[in-house]
This record gives C-alpha cells, sequence and structure tokens, in this order.
C-alpha cells in the first residue's frame, strides 16, 4: 500500500493535497476498499520523506470529510467514497476547459493534445 502513493515536490500543489487527491481516487477506483486500513503517519511520512505532520494534516481532512474514520488499535481506514470516477474528474475536467477558452484553444486542439498526452503516458 505505502508505494501507491506518490509526491512531487515540484508542483504548486502542497503535498498533504496530493494525498487527500490520491486517497479519493484509489477510493473510487476500487483499490482502497472500505474498510481497508491506511499506512500509518510515520510509515507514510518515513516511505515518502516528508514530514509526519504533513500526512496528519491530510488524514485529519479525509477523515473530517468522512472518507476516513480513526479506529482505536488500528489506525485510519477508509470509509468508502459513493462518487464516481467522471464525478471525481468532473473538477480537472471543467478547469481545463475554462483555461483553454481563456486562452483561445479550440475545443479540438484540446481534444487533440489530450490524446497525445494520453498516448504519451501510456508508456509511464
Amino acid at each position: 500500500m505505502v508505494s501507491d502513493f506518490l509526491v512531487q515536490t515540484n508542483t504548486d500543489t502542497p503535498i498533504y493535497r496530493q494525498l487527500i487527491d490520491q486517497v479519493r481516487r484509489m477510493a473510487v477506483s476500487g483499490r482502497l476498499k472500505s474498510g481497508e486500513r491506511l499506512p500509518s503517519v510515520r510509515q507514510l511520512a518515513d516511505e515518502l520523506a516528508v514530514n509526519p505532520m504533513t500526512i496528519s494534516k491530510a488524514y485529519s481532512l479525509l477523515e473530517n470529510e468522512g472518507l476516513l474514520e480513526r479506529r482505536r488499535g488500528v489506525g485510519m481506514v477508509l470509509r468508502g467514497d459513493d462518487r464516481s470516477a467522471e464525478e471525481l474528474i468532473e473538477p480537472a475536467l471543467t478547469d481545463l476547459i475554462r483555461q483553454a477558452r481563456q486562452l483561445g484553444l479550440s475545443r479540438n486542439k484540446i481534444l487533440n493534445s489530450l490524446k497525445d498526452r494520453w498516448e504519451e503516458t501510456d508508456n509511464e
């Protein structure tokens, strides 16, 4: 499980936000199952070489929104997420469309760029 988490330090997205987004995606995709235990704060912080407070912040925010549950003697477990993958990606798609329009890019240009990038990442 721990190796499923990846953080990028060369991005504007804070690490805690990257972790929150990854847990949500893992929950929606089924890679994390309801009731499944997440790595401890210390374990994940050591693995990712980040401050434990960063992990704790991500877990606390996920707990506050109801996606994670703290269980005594077990740690954090997934409660489940009933959203679809499409619902989860919708804000990113809306943002992409808004940015493309602000830049004056055509629908076809964006669709072609998306298709090209999709194919490039098939090998990653």
